[in-house]
């Protein structure tokens, strides 16, 4: 099956958006922060000050 010009830039619109409301979505439930800290803090410990 081969898929024509225009479901592929639906497909690629798609998934666009729905990557986009994750990242929101979990950006609105605190999930941003909670993975900056735990980014600092395995770099403090990777670079030997915490």
């Amino acid at each position: 099956m081969k898929l024509t010009e225009k479901h592929r830039r639906l497909i690629a619109l798609f998934a666009l958006v729905l990557g986009i409301a994750l990242i929101l979505a979990g950006i609105f439930r605190g999930e941003a922060q909670a993975v900056f800290n735990k980014a600092t803090h395995i770099c403090m410990e990777c670079i030997g000050i915490g």
